[in-house]
């Protein structure tokens, strides 16, 4: 992942609103969820969820697809999974440390044992 692309989905889900929606619609899994159903389970008003959805979508963290007269927005799991490999990609020296990387990495306080 290139630095920009990183840089943008950071600042997409560095507000409150739109880190909430990004949660929610990973909880909701690849099906996703219609934009009407996300602002009901969030309590955001349809303008302003069109924003943050907006947002999202720009930064390549949502997808939406159209289903009669809704629209689903889903997820985009593969660009967050992007977006985690290039947050850690240097961790432990870039030597693998498996997928507890508390218990491996000596750069993380606590008891290893």
């Amino acid at each position: 992942m290139e630095i920009n692309i990183a840089v943008k989905a950071l600042a997409a889900l560095a507000q409150e609103s739109r880190l909430a929606v990004y949660r929610l619609l990973v909880e909701a899994g690849p099906e996703g969820i219609p934009a009407g159903k996300i602002g009901e389970a969030l309590g955001i008003a349809p303008s302003s969820l069109s924003f943050h959805l907006k947002e999202l979508a720009h930064a390549g963290l949502v997808t939406s697809r159209q289903e009669s007269r809704f629209v689903i927005y889903s997820a985009n799991f593969a660009q967050m999974n992007a977006l985690l490999s290039f947050m850690t990609e240097n961790c432990c020296g870039g030597a693998p440390c498996g997928p507890d990387c508390s218990t491996a990495c000596p750069h993380v306080e606590g008891d290893h044992s």
